[in-house]
Parts: structure tokens; C-alpha cells; sequence
């Protein structure tokens, strides 16, 4: 008989950009501060990402840090509350002298939808 056990996937490397366009189902977990980073100390909040839709559907990946700013923002208020972020993922308007802000934009009916159609495949939420 084999084995029906697989050891924990590691979400190190996930970047959160690479899904530009894309429905996510985002559950944030912590805020940890003082990461070090290759410029310097920086905080993120560490989520758990699906993705519903696009060429990377079904995708799900845990304690994914978040650095973008404004997405921190979108998500900090549901740290620790269980609760779920849905959106899709694209860029705002650039400040001048700044690149474009990642955010994710309100889901419509439709992504609802997939995101109920998502979490109905199991008997529990993916996380």
C-alpha cells in the first residue's frame, strides 16, 4: 500500500504579482514585521492564497507574504478573523514618480460565484 501522506508544500518563491488578472481567495493569517530583505527590514502580511480562475486555477499555497503596501492595506483589517478577501488582482493609478499600486479590485456576481463554487468542492473551507 502506498503511502497517502504528502509532506507540507513550501510557499517560499510565491509572488502574489505573478497573478495579475486573476480571481484570488486570500485568507490573511498574521502582520510580522522586520523581515529582512534585501532592502532593508520590511513588513508583510503572511496569507493563504487560492487562485479561482485563469491559467493558474486551483492553484492554493500557504503563508504567502504580502509586501505590496496598498494590498497590505486591503487585507490587514481581516488579520486574524477567519474571514476571506475575494478580488481580482491588477494595478491601480501610478503617483507620479511611483509604479502603479498592486490591489484587488471588487469581485463582481460572477467571481462570487466561483469563489462559492471554490469552497463548495470540499466539505471545509481549502484552509
Amino acid at each position: 500500500m502506498s503511502d497517502m501522506f504528502d509532506a507540507p508544500a513550501s510557499a517560499s518563491g510565491v509572488k502574489v504579482t505573478d497573478y495579475d488578472g486573476q480571481l484570488l481567495l486570500i485568507t490573511p493569517q498574521t502582520v510580522e514585521k522586520d523581515i529582512p530583505t534585501a532592502y532593508g527590514p520590511a513588513e508583510a502580511v503572511t496569507v493563504k492564497l487560492a487562485v479561482l480562475d485563469g491559467r493558474d486555477a486551483g492553484l492554493e499555497f500557504d503563508g504567502v507574504k504580502i509586501f505590496q503596501k496598498a494590498l497590505q492595506g486591503q487585507l490587514r483589517a481581516k488579520v486574524g478573523t477567519g474571514r476571506m478577501v475575494l478580488g481580482r488582482l491588477g494595478r491601480g493609478t501610478a503617483k507620479p514618480g511611483q509604479s502603479a499600486p498592486w490591489l484587488l479590485a471588487d469581485p463582481t456576481e460572477n467571481d462570487k460565484q466561483t469563489a462559492r463554487a471554490h469552497l463548495a468542492k470540499g466539505s471545509t473551507p481549502p484552509f
